[in-house]
């Protein structure tokens, strides 16, 4: 798999992390969480897409889809809703609770981290709700323990990783740094040191991209889909030439020659893997690749163009459209206010 395409990805989309939070457990007890778009203006207004993850740090507990096979979760594993899913975590298998979207509000009203105790099927107790700090609070020795929190990505134009992950991502804690992640976070928590909350939000990104890194290693031979696509010897050569070079005058006749497979050939195994032809992913790309250039500079939107590989602004304008939804000038009025507004709500928190 070549890294660095996924680095680029991530980078595009925007991964962000915020809210973070603990549950504990003790006797029979269930949480149950909305599907994240219900939720999403209350935890990360300025995402697009909203995935949630639990670290299991003590004890063990159950997870699932909601409707669907729960799975057993013990210390230290991760699991991550990618489609942002409903979902349940419990002391049981087929548990079931009232969602509480009210609850994710209340989190963003008040100071992080946001701590909730469940204690044999009574109603759960906001720890943290009056500014007592986590090293004041006693989880018993028996309960289970979770890290929660969300991850925040862009979706459009164009985001080929958020498409290829699965509803429900369980990664079991031998082998990762799911463990080292929670045991760092809940010490951050506890001590509550300047700069904190910043620094609670890269480990959580940094444990997203190792999440993603062992789910790619797991990925069974025969698997089809963007990150299959990334190992594979001669379609993975074909998108890191793409990311690589986005404005080149590419056809799939070159591309394959780059490759080494004849012209069919390459084609064929580029749509069984990824999807859809090369020369729609290329288009696709561009237009991510010129958001980022629109939110991140102050480039013109006819240089902009140009560097993703348009001679034509119009046309250029035209294609975004179809991507985004909206015109280059006015998705980059949009995220820039977007981006003004969350910066101001993050000085103003108290």
């Amino acid at each position: 798999m070549s890294q660095d395409i996924l680095s680029d990805v991530l980078r595009s989309v925007r991964l962000r992390s915020a809210v973070f939070y603990f549950v504990s457990g003790e006797g029979d007890w269930v949480a149950e969480a909305p599907a994240s778009r219900e939720i999403a203006d209350a935890v990360m207004p300025d995402a697009e897409h909203v995935i949630e993850y639990h670290v299991v740090t003590a004890g063990q507990c159950w997870a699932a889809i909601t409707g669907e096979q729960p799975r057993k979760l013990k210390h230290g594993d991760v699991i991550l809703l990618p489609q942002g899913d409903a979902h349940v975590v419990s002391s049981s298998p087929g548990m079931r609770a009232n969602p509480g979207v009210d609850r994710y509000f209340e989190m963003q009203r008040n100071r992080r981290p946001f701590r909730v105790h469940y204690s044999n099927g009574a109603v759960p107790v906001s720890v943290d709700r009056d500014g007592a700090g986590l090293s004041e609070f006693r989880t018993p020795a028996q309960a289970t323990t979770l890290v929660c929190g969300f991850i925040g990505i862009d979706a459009r134009p164009f985001n080929p990783l958020l498409a290829t992950l699965p509803r429900l991502l369980h990664l079991h804690g031998a082998g990762g740094r799911s463990e080292q992640f929670a045991q760092l976070a809940a010490e951050e928590s506890a001590l509550k040191r300047p700069g904190s909350e910043a620094l609670l939000e890269r480990l959580s990104e940094m444990m997203f991209v190792d999440a993603i890194r062992r789910h790619v290693e797991q990925l069974p031979e025969q698997s089809t889909g963007w990150l299959a696509g990334l190992r594979d010897r001669f379609v993975g050569r074909a998108l890191a030439l793409l990311h690589e070079r986005p404005s080149a005058e590419w056809t799939v006749e070159e591309l394959s020659k780059q490759v080494g497979l004849s012209r069919s050939a390459f084609h064929d195994r580029f749509v069984e893997l990824i999807g859809q032809p090369p020369m729609q992913y290329l288009t696709q790309w561009r237009m991510q690749a010129a958001s980022r250039l629109l939110r991140d500079t102050r480039a013109s939107v006819a240089s902009v163009a140009l560097d993703v590989g348009y001679d034509s602004e119009a046309a250029f304008a035209r294609a975004f459209k179809r991507a985004a939804g909206v015109p280059p000038a006015a998705w980059r009025r949009q995220h820039n206010g977007r981006d003004r507004a969350t910066a101001t709500a993050r000085l103003e928190r108290p």
